[in-house]
């Protein structure tokens, strides 16, 4: 009798599938804005939303983001667990579908993007870099004229008042990213309970993000005159200030939407 074929098991472990509707629109809202150009450029753009969980909104979402900027992009939501992979195939249509796996990213090309959001929360900070060299190895690779596939990998609150993320690239990590609902905001250093897993345990003396974060807390209390023009422009403000000692991707046009972007290698954990 021939050996009955086996489907491997999917990579990683069963999140809390915790989601809400309209959760990752920061996350979304960036991506379109810095990686459109490569999707809308692909002949067939391909995103993972990747641990989409319980429900299939944020899937849903992120097609939706995306066309907005690649009207040819298509999504595929993977989860680990069958039950909701189940649950989300009502929701396929076209541009759309749902897969179960894990890590591995069961689609047969590479992606030009893979969204992980509070993915790895649950994980240990060790597992961290392996996580994301198999995920970066899945992305599409760079070319002459492309820098390849993106994965964006963060954690962000219930309700997505705020969200910190790293972006990676097929050759390793490039930047994080702090975004937030600026009328929420106490001070910048609020968004430290929400730092990836790969960060998050490094907010202690002597570790380049508390640094960052205690900077940014000072430039935000040097900005104070600014917040009667309202919390837009003190954000502003103190991320200008910021620029100067540290190394700052983006621009006022992404400060006004309450974010701002550094170089991964400024605030890598040591050691």
């Amino acid at each position: 009798m021939a050996a009955r074929a086996t489907t491997p098991r999917p990579v990683g472990t069963v999140t809390r599938g915790t989601t809400n509707p309209n959760r990752l629109r920061r996350m979304d809202r960036w991506i379109a804005a810095t990686h459109g150009a490569e999707l809308r450029r692909a002949v067939d753009p391909v995103a993972v939303d990747l641990g989409y969980g319980a429900a299939p909104w944020t899937a849903v979402e992120l097609l939706e983001r995306l066309r907005t900027v690649a009207p040819h992009a298509r999504v595929v939501g993977v989860e680990i667990e069958p039950a909701r992979v189940a649950a989300a195939k009502p929701y396929e249509r076209e541009g759309l579908a749902f897969r179960h796996g894990g890590f591995e990213i069961p689609v047969p090309q590479r992606p030009l993007l893979i969204r992980a959001a509070n993915v790895l929360r649950q994980y240990d900070e060790a597992q961290v870099a392996d996580v994301w060299a198999r995920l970066c190895g899945r992305l599409a690779p760079a070319t002459g004229g492309s820098r390849g596939g993106l994965l964006v990998e963060g954690t962000c609150d219930e309700i997505g008042r705020r969200h910190v993320w790293v972006a990676l690239g097929p050759e390793g990590p490039r930047t994080v990213t702090f975004a937030t609902r600026l009328g929420s905001l106490e001070r910048p250093s609020d968004l430290a309970e929400r730092l990836p897993k790969a960060l998050i345990h490094r907010n202690v003396p002597g570790e380049p993000v508390h640094a960052f974060l205690r900077d940014f807390d000072r430039a935000w209390a040097a900005a104070a005159p600014y917040a009667s023009y309202g919390a837009r422009q003190r954000w502003m403000r103190a991320v200008r200030d910021l620029t100067a000692d540290w190394p700052v991707t983006d621009g006022p046009v992404r400060w006004r939407q309450g974010e701002v972007t550094v170089a991964w290698g400024a605030l890598a954990p040591r050691g």
